[in-house]
């Protein structure tokens, strides 16, 4: 194996099966204790991997790996095509704006932010990462997924952050039918205790689900009747980033 590649799959490894000692991967890749332990120093040193914690001898993803995606995306035509609806939205609405992609069915991940004015805001770091079940952003991607996309995440199991969490299957898909008749989806402290968001897909001309829009908010801003006024909003954002996107 030469260097570049053992380096990129002991990377790959880590980040399925964080957090791995040294021996683990050893095992995986018969290779050398020495070999192993001085290719996770040096991506270590880079800033690709980091030991953790709790247990120093174990090895998880850094993060310059989460602030891959978001910085190559920011050349893209979905990174511009998003950036003056998401201003007009943080002015009209005077709340916190999150662009997300997601990463297949692992996590959704925060890709561009514009912020409030307000002096107690949600605040979301770039590169940061969510769960679909759990949020406004992953559930306005899941409704415009396949059956079998769906069915394979929930045969993972569902995660509980919060006693409102959507933890069954069939809580899920009811909520999955609302976010496709409504066009946005709604999160009440079912992933951050206190935090609250609306989101709506950002579709491709096929219907492609390729990201998603959101406003988030602490829950003492959150107004249940505003509701359906912010999801028109959000959705129309979101529409405009997609024409935009494809140059309408």
């Amino acid at each position: 194996m030469k260097s570049v590649t053992r380096s990129l799959r002991i990377l790959e490894a880590v980040a399925q099966h964080q957090p791995v000692t040294v021996g683990e991967l050893t095992k995986m890749f018969g290779l050398p204790k020495s070999t192993v332990q001085r290719t996770l120093v040096t991506l270590n040193e880079a800033g690709w991997l980091r030991a953790n914690r709790k247990d120093t001898t174990r090895w998880e993803i850094g993060a310059r790996v989460l602030a891959v995606r978001p910085a190559a995306l920011q050349g893209s035509s979905l990174f511009a095509a998003a950036r003056e609806p998401m201003i007009r939205l943080r002015d009209t609405l005077n709340e916190t704006i999150h662009l997300s992609v997601p990463d297949a069915l692992q996590s959704m991940v925060v890709v561009d932010r514009v912020d409030c004015t307000h002096a107690v805001r949600t605040f979301h770091a770039i590169g940061d990462t969510s769960p679909l079940h759990a949020t406004a952003t992953g559930r306005a991607i899941l409704a415009h997924l396949p059956k079998a996309d769906i069915d394979e995440l929930v045969e993972h199991g569902l995660e509980r952050f919060g006693d409102s969490t959507p933890t069954d299957d069939g809580q899920l898909r009811a909520d999955l039918a609302r976010v496709r008749a409504d066009g946005y989806s709604v999160n009440r402290k079912q992933y951050r205790p206190d935090v609250c968001a609306v989101a709506a897909p950002i579709l491709d001309e096929d219907g492609t689900p390729l990201a998603t829009v959101a406003a988030s908010m602490p829950e003492s801003r959150y107004d249940e009747q505003r509701v359906p006024e912010l999801g028109r909003l959000i959705a129309d954002a979101a529409k405009e980033i997609a024409a935009r996107r494809n140059g309408a």
